[in-house]
């Protein structure tokens, strides 16, 4: 009912009955009883639950078991905010919501707002927090005041969540829109420091002002979630928020501020953050990516062709584009390497990025070499003469190595 009210195409609809499992099993045999302990059966892929009011909650999460209700106010009353307790009674004339919390005003002022008694709502289930952040920030609401308090006043108990589920709600902030708006409140509302403490330490990092007049880390990368495309990748949207991680750890004055082995630092940092939070392997993999070749961008008018063409056959680089024009944008604006880089990769089939091997390591040995690691030079070296387009056939690879590394031994 809250995203037809808001004019939003709902993704999927729940039914609530005053009909209890072994009723509804009775209607609709082939029904699956996925949640019965908690009156949830799935019927045609549609989860119909029974209406009912839960029992104390011991671990954060669930209650300890649930008691079926005939009305269903009192299974309204259970619910976490008030936007999400809307009925819709379909024998009600034009689709008018069953409203027992005033949530249809709340939808009208935009306010995420507990039902009841807030502290109650996140003592039951700690991950509320959270979902209360995500909700304001999907839908551009803000948190009511004593909604907001209660937040803070338990946020250290966020960390009795599951990992899983924290990713879960991470990710949803991160990639639904109004990303930057996420991430202030989750740090007005005391959850970052939980959460990623890592990212949290970004406050007060200052930068060199002739680099970075916009502030420090934590403006910066606030900007940079700010700019984020409409409905980015997870691993895009994680690689804008952890491209700096390794700058609070690095952060120096010497001359002037400086940060050595900040990327480096920021891949360690970024690889604990990621399996703790139980990201796959494949997008740890690209975020990570995306975080080692944030800096090799400034660097691009001195590279040699074979090296710039290796930066391009990156995988997914449009990804590793997109982070760098975010990354000047909210920084010094300079953007000539961005659209160097840019019309280069437009312009480079993938045959010229990745031409096919003139030679192999049999090659060599039929060719009287003895296999080592002086092989790996060898075939690196032909591929770069490949991309720099200087030799084009087996002929002549092989005589690039006689003359870069000798010829064979007898």
């Amino acid at each position: 009912m809250r995203d037809l009210l808001l004019n939003l195409e709902p993704k999927d609809y729940d039914i609530a009955t005053d009909a209890t499992p072994a009723e509804i099993v009775r209607i609709f045999p082939d029904a699956l009883l996925v949640g019965v302990q908690f009156g949830v059966v799935l019927v045609d892929d549609v989860e119909v639950a029974t209406f009912r009011s839960d029992q104390a909650y011991r671990d954060g999460r669930h209650p300890e078991g649930v008691v079926y209700e005939k009305d269903a106010r009192q299974d309204v009353l259970r619910r976490d905010f008030t936007i999400n307790a809307l009925l819709l009674d379909p024998w009600l004339p034009h689709l008018q919501p069953v409203d027992y919390v005033g949530g249809v005003e709340d939808l009208r002022r935009g306010i995420i707002r507990a039902i009841g008694d807030p502290l109650k709502r996140f003592e039951e289930d700690h991950l509320r927090m959270l979902r209360g952040v995500r909700f304001a920030t999907r839908f551009g609401f803000k948190i009511e005041p004593s909604t907001m308090a209660a937040i803070r006043q338990l946020r250290a108990k966020i960390v009795r969540v599951s990992p899983e589920r924290i990713h879960d709600e991470l990710v949803r902030i991160l990639t639904e829109g109004n990303a930057r708006r996420g991430f202030e409140l989750l740090d007005s509302s005391g959850l970052l420091e939980y959460i990623l403490p890592e990212v949290a330490a970004f406050k007060g990092v200052q930068q060199p002002p002739e680099f970075h007049p916009e502030g420090d880390v934590w403006v910066h990368t606030l900007m940079m979630l700010e700019g984020l495309p409409p409905d980015p990748s997870i691993t895009l949207a994680l690689g804008v928020l952890l491209h700096d991680v390794g700058k609070p750890s690095t952060f120096r004055i010497a001359e002037r501020i400086r940060f050595d082995g900040h990327v480096e630092a920021g891949e360690r940092i970024a690889l604990e953050i990621l399996k703790r939070l139980r990201f796959s392997n494949e997008e740890t993999e690209q975020v990570i990516a995306l975080i080692a070749n944030h800096m090799r961008f400034k660097d691009v008018g001195q590279m040699r062709e074979s090296t710039v063409k290796r930066f391009l056959r990156l995988p997914r680089f449009e990804e590793h584009l997109t982070l760098h024009r975010l990354d000047c944008a909210a920084s010094h604006g300079n953007l000539e390497n961005y659209e160097f880089m840019k019309t280069r990769f437009e312009a480079s089939p993938p045959e010229q990025l990745r031409p096919p091997r003139l030679i192999s390591g049999q090659d060599l040995i039929a060719a009287g070499y003895r296999p080592g690691p002086q092989f790996s030079s060898m075939l690196a070296a032909i591929e770069d003469a490949q991309l720099e387009d200087r030799i084009h056939t087996r002929g002549e690879a092989l005589e690039l190595v006689q003359s870069l590394f000798g010829l064979p031994c007898a």
